[in-house]
């Protein structure tokens, strides 16, 4: 088995950061936003506390505690996403501290924040071990992880390994899928933390078809956008074949048009002591 210590993350996140910075994931990102509020939610976040954002994307996650009146910092290594973030708060008045800043090494002070969260975001690391550490470092002891994970069995899980046939994930990295089952995160928090819980959620997906929605995804969402890039006439319409027939499959709308759900684990991990 390839161990970490023989693949280049560093080769791997640069073509990453080209997939997040092709399309234009906010168009997608702000569709999630109940993800970020519901996080904040279970982790119980309360006006005045530091909270750092972890790949942050667009902001969901920052929004949604800056609403609750936390002091908010949220991190990206894409810095147009950021850019939206700071005209989103802006809209509504909210003041957040952006950083452009890589997930498995943020530049933030030790045991610095109240709560670290991240949605749909950390899980893409692709050095998992170093990410997780990350994600403990810059917490209080006794503070909050909240995390928002799509699970290998949603339809994202699905979709993931649809596009892995036409265009194989890197050698040697496992699978950000795994960031959404207890066994992996037990794996990558271990003692660390002090208790550590799981909810499984349902993030909803609402367009006219499934073609109307997989049209959308290969032009604003940054993993898809490469792979159909990649694909020749052929390879592109058969892939957008296999995913709007797997939109189809998981369908649940009763009036024609297309509701989709896919599960995601909504985790509250503690530091320990």
């Amino acid at each position: 088995m390839t161990t970490t210590a023989t693949v280049d993350f560093e080769a791997i996140k640069q073509r990453q950061q080209a997939n997040w910075s092709s399309g234009d994931y906010a168009v997608i990102g702000t569709q999630l936003q109940i993800m970020g509020e519901s996080l904040c939610e279970a982790v119980d976040v309360a006006a005045g506390w530091q909270v750092l954002d972890v790949a942050a994307g667009n902001g969901n996650a920052s929004l949604a505690a800056a609403r609750r009146g936390c002091e908010v910092t949220a991190t990206d290594y894409v810095p147009e996403l950021l850019d939206r973030l700071r005209r989103r708060a802006a809209a509504e008045g909210l003041t957040i501290d952006t950083r452009t800043a890589d997930a498995e090494a943020l530049d933030l002070p030790d045991a610095s924040f109240d709560a670290v969260l991240s949605t749909v975001g950390v899980m893409f690391a692709p050095n998992q071990e170093q990410a997780a550490s990350e994600l403990v470092r810059v917490c209080l002891p006794g503070g909050r992880i909240g995390l928002a994970n799509w699970t290998p069995a949603s339809f994202v899980g699905q979709m993931f390994r649809t596009l892995g046939r036409y265009v194989p994930p890197p050698a040697g990295v496992r699978s950000p899928l795994e960031w959404g089952t207890e066994a992996r995160l037990a794996e990558l928090f271990g003692l660390r933390v002090s208790s550590l819980e799981t909810t499984e959620r349902h993030y909803v997906f609402r367009y006219r078809s499934p073609e109307e929605f997989i049209d959308t995804m290969r032009t604003y969402y940054g993993p898809m956008f490469k792979a159909f890039e990649s694909l020749d006439d052929d390879g592109r319409a058969a892939l957008f074949g296999e995913l709007a027939d797997l939109a189809a499959q998981g369908n649940t709308a009763t009036d024609g048009g297309l509701r989709l759900p896919s599960a995601y684990l909504e985790v509250v991990a503690v530091r320990a002591e």
